[in-house]
C-alpha cells in the first residue's frame, strides 16, 4: 500500500478499480518424464556362443568418447547418463512433494479456520475506518463530493478518514503544497459529517530493499518526519495514519520514530495511526521468507505488539495475501485478526484492513480475496480471541477503488444492515 504499489489516477474522474503493475505468475514447471529405456537389437544372427565365436568378425576397438559426451547407449551430448536419469527423476518427485505436501496441508488447515459460526454481536462498534485518495486534497474534490460521501457512510460504523496527503519526501520532509485543500476538506467533513474524524494518512518506500529511498535509520530522516507532522497537524488535521513500506520486523528505527510521533500526537490530543504488515503465520516466517526472496514481508507477533504498544490505533493491511481461494483467504483473516488480537494491548483500536479493490496478479486475486470472506474471517477471529473487545474494527482500501457491490457486503455482513 505504499506510494509504489497502488497509484491514484490523476484525471478529473476516480476510476472503478485500481490499477496494476504487478508482473503475471510464472506458471510452474513441469516435471521431466523419464526416458524409455531403449529394446535389445534384434537380427538373423540368432546363434549360440560357439557359433558366434567361430563366424562374426573380430570387432574394431570402440573410439574413446569425447570429453563432454555421454557414457551410456542413447546418451547424447549435454544428457546425463541413462543410469542416472532415474535417480534424478526420483528426486525431482521428492522435491516436488516437499514443496507441495506443506502447501496443501496449509491450505487444509486455512479452509478448516474458516468453518463455524461467528459470537453473537461480532459486527460493527463504531471504529471503522477508510483510506481515500489524494484527489481528496489536491483540488479535484467539490462541495458535491463530500455530499455524496456524507450519504455513503450515513448508517455505516466509519469513525476515522485517512487522507492520502504525501507522499513524505525520500528525506522525511512533505511540501505543503501536497495537501493545498486540506483545511477545505477537513472543514467540510466535519460540518457534513459530525463525529467524523479526517486523519493525514502519509508514507514512503523504505531502505533497505528501496535504496534510492526513506532511511528510518538516519536521524536526520526521522527528524524530518516530527517536523512534517507537526506542520501537518497545524493545519487542522484531527490525527495522522503512517504507512511505510516495506518495514521489516524488529526495526527499532522505526519504533525509535513512533515515540517521538506519540509524543507530539499526545500533547495534542489527537490519535497516531498506523499501517500494520501481517504476521507471522507461522513463528518465524518472516525469516524464512526473506531468506529465499528478500522481502520478509510478515511481522513477528512480538513486533507487532511492540508497535501496538506505541500508537493509538493500528491498522492491519490483511489483504494481498497470496490465497488462491476465498475459503482459505478468509481462513487466514481469521487466524491473523485471532493473532493480531493477542498482541494489541487494550486501550489501542485494532483494525483488520477489507480489500474494497479488484486486482489479479501474484500475491492477489479478485475472486479469493473478497469482502464477505474477509469480514467473515474477522467475524470469526473476533469471536474466536475476543468477541466482546470495544476497541475494534475494519478499515476500507480504498475510496477510488471500491463498487458498490463492495460496499453492499461491508454493510450486510459487519454492519449488519438489509
Amino acid at each position: 500500500m505504499s506510494r509504489t504499489e497502488r497509484t491514484e489516477p490523476t484525471g478529473p474522474t476516480e476510476p472503478e478499480s485500481a490499477k496494476s503493475t504487478a508482473p503475471i505468475e510464472p506458471t510452474e514447471p513441469t516435471e521431466p518424464t523419464e526416458p524409455t529405456e531403449p529394446t535389445a537389437p534384434t537380427g538373423p544372427d540368432e546363434s549360440g556362443p560357439d557359433d558366434v565365436e567361430n563366424t562374426r568378425p573380430e570387432p574394431e576397438p570402440e573410439p574413446e568418447p569425447e570429453q563432454g559426451q555421454g557414457q551410456g547407449e542413447g546418451e547424447g551430448e549435454g544428457k546425463p547418463p541413462r543410469r542416472w536419469r532415474r535417480p534424478l527423476t526420483r528426486v525431482t518427485l521428492a522435491v516436488v512433494l516437499v514443496v507441495l505436501v506443506p502447501l496443501l496441508t496449509a491450505g487444509t488447515v486455512l479452509r478448516v479456520n474458516f468453518t463455524g459460526d461467528p459470537a453473537d454481536g461480532t459486527y460493527t462498534r463504531g471504529r471503522d475506518a477508510l483510506w481515500l485518495g489524494h484527489a481528496w486534497v489536491d483540488g479535484r474534490k467539490k462541495d458535491a463530493d463530500v455530499t455524496a460521501l456524507a450519504r455513503q457512510l450515513d448508517g455505516t460504523g466509519i469513525r476515522d478518514l485517512y487522507v492520502h496527503s504525501g507522499p513524505l519526501e525520500h528525506d522525511g520532509s512533505l511540501p505543503k503544497s501536497a495537501y493545498p485543500r486540506a483545511r477545505w476538506l477537513i472543514d467540510s467533513v466535519h460540518r457534513e459529517i459530525p463525529g467524523v474524524r479526517v486523519q493525514a494518512w502519509l508514507g514512503d518506500i523504505l531502505a533497505p530493499e528501496h535504496p534510492e529511498a526513506l532511511h528510518l535509520e538516519r536521524a536526520e530522516s526521522r527528524a524530518a518526519i516530527l517536523r512534517s507532522t507537526r506542520e501537518i497537524l497545524d493545519t487542522g488535521y484531527d490525527g495522522v495514519h503512517f504507512d511505510l513500506e516495506p518495514l521489516h520486523s524488529g526495526d527499532g528505527d522505526y519504533l525509535m520514530l513512533l515515540d517521538a510521533l506519540h509524543e507530539e500526537t499526545g500533547s495534542r490530543d489527537v490519535p497516531l495511526s498506523v499501517a500494520a504488515h501481517q504476521i507471522d503465520p507461522l513463528p518465524g516466517f518472516h525469516s524464512f521468507w526473506g531468506a529465499v526472496t528478500g522481502h520478509p514481508k510478515w511481522w513477528s507477533q512480538e513486533f507487532f505488539g511492540q508497535v501496538a504498544r506505541r500508537v493509538d490505533q493500528i491498522a492491519v493491511m490483511s489483504y494481498d495475501t497470496m490465497q488462491p481461494l476465498e475459503g482459505t483467504y478468509g481462513g487466514y483473516v481469521a487466524q491473523q485478526t485471532a493473532l493480531a488480537l493477542e498482541a494489541t494491548p487494550p486501550g489501542t483500536d485494532l483494525l483488520m484492513g477489507l480489500p474494497f479493490f479488484k486486482e489479479n496478479r501474484f500475491g492477489h486475486w479478485a475472486h479469493a480475496e473478497t469482502v464477505p470472506a474477509a469480514v467473515r474471517g474477522v467475524r470469526l477471529g473476533l469471536s474466536r480471541a475476543d468477541a466482546d473487545r470495544p476497541d475494534f474494527g475494519v478499515a476500507l482500501y480504498v475510496d477510488f477503488a471500491a463498487t458498490e457491490e463492495d460496499w453492499a457486503a461491508y454493510r450486510k455482513d459487519w454492519v449488519n444492515t438489509p
